[in-house]
């Protein structure tokens, strides 16, 4: 069985959804490591979109030889239930990513 781990590139289903959050079936970066989301069966994600728009909380994924491409909202931080929510591992984020997205949501948590 796959354990969502921090710096994994997923896609999942982020439905039902209120107000302005994403949703739908979406790739999204796993946050939370993997021992955390395998005791506690949630896993902190921060979804892609498609659409970047440049915003200071995106972080574009360029010269990714993946599948995964985009831009990762680190504005959209949120809590899942990895088990009910379809997770799927595609790849893991390249490293330039994950530095990125934890300088950004560094001053919005802490």
């Amino acid at each position: 069985m796959y354990i969502p781990a921090r710096g994994d590139f997923v896609h999942l289903n982020l439905n039902p959804r209120t107000g302005r959050e994403q949703s739908g079936k979406r790739f999204a970066l796993i946050i939370s490591p993997q021992r955390f989301n395998q005791v506690s069966y949630l896993a902190f994600v921060c979804p892609i979109t498609t659409k970047v728009k440049g915003f200071s909380l995106e972080v574009e994924i360029v010269n990714n030889a993946g599948r995964i491409y985009g831009a990762v909202l680190v504005h959209h931080l949120r809590s899942i239930d990895w088990k009910q929510r379809e997770v799927e591992y595609i790849e893991p984020a390249p490293d330039k990513v994950m530095e990125e997205v934890s300088a950004k949501l560094e001053p919005l948590i802490l």
